[in-house]
């Protein structure tokens, strides 16, 4: 019965639901640090306010939070956001929000994530212009009509999106209900 202890289970249990946590805090961290490049004090910074509070919400400890801060003001680390864009399935329009240490190795890795799921990489401005920015993010301006086929291929190339550490929000012109 070897590996098939209670133990066993318990360990295999422990090791996903950390590994997921770590992505995420590592996520949420990275917001903080981009954010924190602006001014680092919350009380002038709204933005870094709302991401301390984020990641504050999904149980970041304090510590690792005042380390991402203290990181933004280092100029040695060399964060940037990054603005994505592409079509999916049925030609949906899809904005992908990256921040990455490595813009070719993101950008690299996101052109596979969409060319496995059939979707294709646009040029910038192609399908910026679908969306409205707003203080909360971005926004469709207008809805695009899908199919339940296509709906489903695009919850695929979303949840392989997400999947990527790089990747922080994904917005498309559709419904995925």
């Amino acid at each position: 019965m070897s590996g098939h202890s209670h133990w066993s289970g318990i360990k295999r249990k422990k090791e996903t639901t950390d590994k997921k946590r770590g992505a995420l805090f590592s996520k949420l961290l990275n917001v903080v640090t981009i954010t924190a490049k602006k001014e680092p004090n919350p009380q002038f910074n709204p933005t870094l306010r709302s991401a301390i509070d984020k990641a504050k919400q999904n149980n970041v400890p304090q510590d690792n939070i005042e380390k991402a801060i203290k990181r933004a003001s280092e100029k040695s680390d060399n964060l940037e956001e990054l603005i994505m864009e592409a079509y999916g399935p049925e030609g949906v329009a899809i904005l992908i929000e990256a921040i990455t240490d490595s813009k070719n190795r993101t950008v690299a890795e996101t052109k596979k994530i969409l060319s496995d799921h059939e979707a294709k990489w646009a040029d910038p401005g192609s399908v910026v212009w679908a969306f409205k920015k707003t203080a909360e993010g971005y926004s469709a301006k207008f809805k695009n009509e899908t199919t339940s086929a296509g709906k489903e291929k695009l919850n695929f190339l979303i949840e392989a999106l997400e999947n990527h550490d790089d990747v922080q929000n994904i917005v498309t012109n559709t419904d995925l209900k």
